[in-house]
């Protein structure tokens, strides 16, 4: 979570050297066109969103993918569509499917900018209000000074606090992958790292501290203010905060890294409280399409705080990729057939990698693999994914019910 682009993807770019390429897949089922359940407009399939997939599995070396498209509107040609591929489960060969639950990693910092957001416009804090205002004392270190850090400065990653997944014990998490984590430990190791370089940069310890903020404010748990906010109001049924469970609750996609010695092993049993509201969420495809659809269109938020949110500033493209921006919670990256998407990727480090888009036409797709793209071409083969889920027009021909 360090970064929605996989480090591994990063050191490439900066010429470091990279982990193991994980093991091949044994007969991978191709990628395939399928009709929702509850959806009976559903439409026939997105040929180059196939194609576009199946390269994941059979060339890229991913476990499974599973992706799903919504438009927008009830007169929209087409409700939903879904194309899978590869695997839920390496041992027993179970499909990946679009229904399973995942670990979304960094799509959760988008819930938490939302909860920030609508405390904005309730009046209970301020955009530009120092973080020492409601954090007094908690950011005084290093050259570290909460007066002079504004929460917008969290939200969009601007504030030159470093990441403390950046800390050396972070460069094999495998080792720590069972323990409990507190947010203000953990803030508390980042401000003793080195001031990042530049102006962005990327860190979850932002949103730790956002989320402290949320708890100063309403006097509860961030994670229950996201509950109560957003994942209850809305019916995410799949989607909750694990706590200190390492496991998956209910159906779920298993998830898969390179271990030090270059095998593929299964990450899914893992304890996420390091990530917190930066990075813990357990969701669906379909609840973080119905999410960016409520996000988008004005359920959650009053347009001024829309607007605050895509306002954003170059990203690093070593940290995320070229042309990608960063607003408030939400990335922007152009699209090949005109115009951005808005969303937000996450990864964790067993193995799941989420990312949740909609376009200019209010078509929105939502991504799961179970296996961390592990050079920089399986990355950009992992937002063509994206692209052609936006861009491709399906058939219009329906598909057998």
């Amino acid at each position: 979570m360090a970064s929605p682009l996989p480090r591994s993807a990063i050191r490439r770019r900066t010429g470091l050297m990279a982990a193991a390429l994980a093991c091949a897949l044994t007969a991978a089922p191709a990628a395939a066109a399928q009709p929702s359940r509850d959806a009976p407009r559903a439409c026939g399939p997105q040929p180059a969103l196939s194609r576009s997939v199946h390269h994941l599995v059979t060339h890229d070396r991913i476990a499974g993918a599973a992706v799903l498209v919504t438009d927008a509107g009830p007169d929209a040609p087409c409700a939903r569509r879904t194309v899978t591929d590869g695997v839920a489960d390496l041992r027993t060969g179970r499909p990946m499917n679009t229904t399973d639950r995942l670990r979304v990693g960094s799509v959760t910092k988008t819930f938490t900018a939302t909860v920030v957001l609508q405390l904005a416009a309730e009046r209970r804090l301020s955009l530009d209000a120092p973080v020492e205002r409601y954090l007094p004392g908690l950011i005084r270190a290093d050259g570290h000074d909460g007066r002079r850090i504004t929460v917008r400065q969290l939200l969009q990653h601007t504030s030159g606090l470093p990441d403390y997944l950046e800390a050396p014990e972070w460069e094999h998490p495998e080792r720590l992958r069972y323990r409990h984590f507190e947010p203000r430990r953990l803030v508390a190791r980042a401000l003793r790292l080195p001031r990042p370089p530049h102006t962005w940069h990327y860190a979850t310890t932002n949103y730790l501290v956002a989320g402290l903020i949320v708890r100063a404010v309403t006097g509860h748990s961030p994670e229950t203010e996201i509950t109560r906010r957003i994942i209850a109001p809305l019916g995410l049924r799949d989607t909750y905060w694990p706590g200190d469970d390492t496991r998956i609750q209910g159906p779920h996609s298993h998830s898969y890294f390179t271990a030090q010695d270059g095998h593929r092993a299964d990450g899914t049993a893992w304890n996420t409280t390091f990530g917190g509201v930066g990075g813990a969420l357990v969701s669906t495809p379909a609840d973080l399409t119905r999410f960016a659809t409520a996000l988008l269109t004005g359920r959650l938020l009053p347009a001024p705080q829309r607007a605050e949110m895509r306002r954003t500033v170059a990203a690093d493209p070593d940290r995320l990729w070229p042309g990608a921006r960063y607003g408030l919670g939400l990335i922007s990256s152009p699209l090949s057939c005109g115009g951005t998407w808005w969303g937000h990727a996450g990864t964790v480090p067993g193995g799941h990698r989420a990312l949740v888009a909609t376009g200019p036409d209010g078509r929105t797709t939502a991504v799961a693999l179970n296996e961390v793209p592990a050079t920089l071409q399986a990355e950009l083969d992992f937002l063509d994914v994206v692209d052609k889920a936006l861009c491709e027009g399906p058939s219009t021909e329906r598909t057998p019910a």
